[in-house]
């Protein structure tokens, strides 16, 4: 795993926004650049839409988000506009910048060991040496970790109001039709 104070390793990958993304390109600019297994799948959702709920945050703290999966670029705009993420998701064919960061490798899924995304972020500061990094990654809280890192506490910061009514879109556009029933019951024992 790399370790913070080192130089980020270079990347240069196809991104949602039609053009390619690399690390030189963003000198002199804040980067968190996260990993994640993949598209439309329960955690990746998630945490995808808390990088989406907490972006204007991310982008007053002067950091661009970036994340990154091996998925294909038609399943990343699908994902991207299905969740409305307001920011780029790159293509890593091959998850080979993935392994420069020590974010592919051995994981447990479901009890048994398998090769895979190890779902990881990184800070990488203007410079582009790391300032964080968090790997494995929990998903509840993360991106509070990581809007402290930003604003440069140890303490997580407080978590934002996020917007009910476009949250609750998100959820239930990830969860099956025809459930409402268990939800209300997993809302009652909160």
């Amino acid at each position: 795993m790399l370790q913070t104070g080192t130089k980020a390793p270079a990347f240069t990958l196809p991104s949602t926004s039609g053009a390619t993304v690399s690390l030189a390109s963003l000198k002199g600019r804040k980067v968190v650049l996260y990993f994640y297994p993949r598209d439309n799948t329960p955690g990746c959702t998630t945490e995808a839409c808390d990088f989406r709920d907490q972006h204007s945050a991310l982008q007053k703290a002067g950091a661009v988000v970036l994340g990154v999966s091996s998925d294909s670029l038609k399943s990343h705009d699908g994902f991207r506009a299905k969740y409305q993420l307001p920011f780029d998701l790159l293509v890593d064919e091959g998850s080979k910048v993935a392994s420069a960061y020590g974010a592919f490798g051995e994981k447990l899924m479901y009890g048994r060991k398998a090769q895979g995304t190890i779902r990881s972020t990184f800070l990488i500061d203007e410079q582009g040496k790391l300032a964080a990094v968090w790997s494995p990654v929990k998903v509840a809280g993360h991106v509070d970790a990581v809007l402290a890192a930003l604003s440069g506490s140890s303490a997580p910061a407080a978590p934002a109001k996020k917007p009910v009514a476009k949250r609750a879109a998100s959820k239930s556009a990830a969860k099956p039709a025809g459930k409402p029933a268990a939800k209300k019951k997993a809302a009652k024992k909160a």
